[in-house]
């Protein structure tokens, strides 16, 4: 790991940004410590609580069947909630370090049939103010639309540039994501890559971001998650709840998850990677969530990943039910796959194993919300509270104040990088209401296709 931590350095991190860094990570094992205190102190109360209605339960069914339904709509999540804003209210400043000379940047786009939205990527890269070179390059996977032909129009808007080169890669007949960002991989000029989807439109100083942030981190960081923002939330209600989940859920889980060295998926929407432990793990894997199971290739290996909050892009999100579905499916067949292909993450002796388990527990979460909470959901609206009962309220609370706190925290990010998002009310009440009723099932869904071996597609 030593070596492998000296490769990745490259030499461009001091010793005392490196030492630091390490000092820093020590004291997130401290930070750790107390959320998990606390986090447990809240579940020994909630079980406390909820004595009557588990013995009430229990008669009604079976003991073993009502401890397993309150563990799972009661107990763990509020576990996972406690946990959670005790790491945000405890989490240190964001630490962000200018390099001496700017590295290059070989930055990878798999497309597929994106002739509507590949120009606007395009471009939103050309106005970046990344002071240092940029190798781009468009991987067409056997596009049957104008995808190719966009790209070719776009060239004018690198011409004039120093250190910006284009490179349209294209595939006679499509061959799935993961081989196409391989065949980047092999072409990639330089040491650290990028990767973002052909529908992201990137802030002016988002690579400025990831790089400090990456410069920033220990040297075993092998990669690091930037900041993805919901960009045409106005199209449906769908993007409008979407909107909500990505500013409060995900950017809440992956700032805790970074606080502790693992994060968990280094999205390939936007995320930064040190091409030497690339190739050490192979690559991408060919897999539903290819993304997925690289970064946990990354953790197993012991490497470290991180999240730069403030290095922001936005992402074009399905605007469909369907279209939401599929994706939360695909999401949901990749934890699946990542957690049969490394299972030896669930016992390795680091913080971020509880992130696996965290990850794991949320199978029986689902299946217990989609077959248990929401029955008891009707029941209760006819009198009958049986499986949703005051316990269950107790997750409200902290649900609503961890809300709350990424709220402000998410607000100030984005009014220290001059950034304006437009905030739906009636998005934010869909996704506090509704919303988690509509994907615990398509969770279900995508556990119950990977399991069964259903086909799979990235596009």
């Amino acid at each position: 790991m030593a070596e492998s931590a000296a490769r990745l350095s490259h030499g461009w991190q001091p010793d005392r940004i490196q030492e630091e860094a390490h000092r820093r990570d020590r004291w997130a094992a401290g930070r750790f410590g107390l959320s998990l205190i606390l986090a447990l102190a809240w579940v020994v109360f909630s079980i406390w609580l909820s004595l009557p209605w588990l013995s009430d339960l229990g008669g009604l069914t079976h003991p073993l069947a009502a401890l397993f339904v309150l563990a799972f709509v009661a107990y763990v999540p509020g576990f996972m909630n406690a946990f959670l804003m005790a790491s945000l209210v405890l989490r240190p400043d964001a630490l962000r370090r200018t390099p001496e000379q700017w590295p290059a940047l070989s930055i990878l786009i798999a497309a597929y049939n994106e002739e509507a939205l590949i120009g606007e990527t395009l471009r939103s890269i050309a106005a970046l103010d990344y002071p240092g070179a940029l190798q781009i390059m468009v991987l067409d996977d056997g596009s049957t639309d104008g995808t190719a032909a966009a790209v070719r129009d776009a060239e004018a808007l690198f011409a004039g540039s120093s250190g910006r080169d284009l490179l349209l890669v294209s595939e006679k007949q499509n061959r799935g994501k993961a081989r196409v960002l391989n065949d980047g991989l092999a072409l990639a000029a330089h040491d650290l890559v990028v990767t973002i989807d052909a529908d992201t439109l990137l802030e002016k100083g988002c690579l400025v971001a990831l790089v400090e942030h990456l410069h920033a981190s220990s040297p075993e960081t092998a990669a690091i998650a930037g900041a993805v923002l919901v960009g045409n939330q106005n199209d449906s209600w769908i993007t409008r709840a979407q909107q909500w989940d990505y500013f409060h859920g995900i950017a809440a889980v992956k700032r805790m998850q970074g606080m502790y060295n693992g994060t968990l998926v280094a999205q390939g929407a936007f995320s930064i990677y040190r091409k030497a432990a690339l190739v050490e793990a192979g690559g991408w894997p060919d897999t539903v969530g290819e993304d997925i199971v690289l970064t946990w290739s990354l953790l197993r290996m012991g490497y470290k990943t991180g999240h730069a909050e403030d290095a922001v892009a936005w992402t074009h999100a399905p605007d469909t039910l369907r279209g939401l579905s599929n994706q939360r499916k695909r999401w949901a067949r990749g934890m699946i796959e990542a957690l049969a292909i490394h299972k030896s993450l669930l016992v390795a002796p680091r913080l971020r194993t509880m992130f696996i388990w965290w990850n794991l527990l949320f199978v029986s979460i689902d299946l217990t919300f989609t077959f248990a909470f929401i029955p008891g959901l009707i029941l209760a609206f006819l009198g009958i509270f049986w499986l949703a009962g005051p316990i269950t309220l107790l997750v409200l609370p902290l649900a609503a104040l961890w809300n709350v706190v990424i709220y402000r925290i998410q607000t100030r990010m984005l009014k220290r990088n001059n950034i304006d998002m437009e905030k739906s009310l009636r998005g934010f009440l869909l996704y506090a209401l509704i919303y988690p009723l509509l994907m615990q099932p398509v969770s279900v869904w995508g556990y119950l296709a990977e399991l069964t071996g259903g086909r799979k597609q990235w596009n």
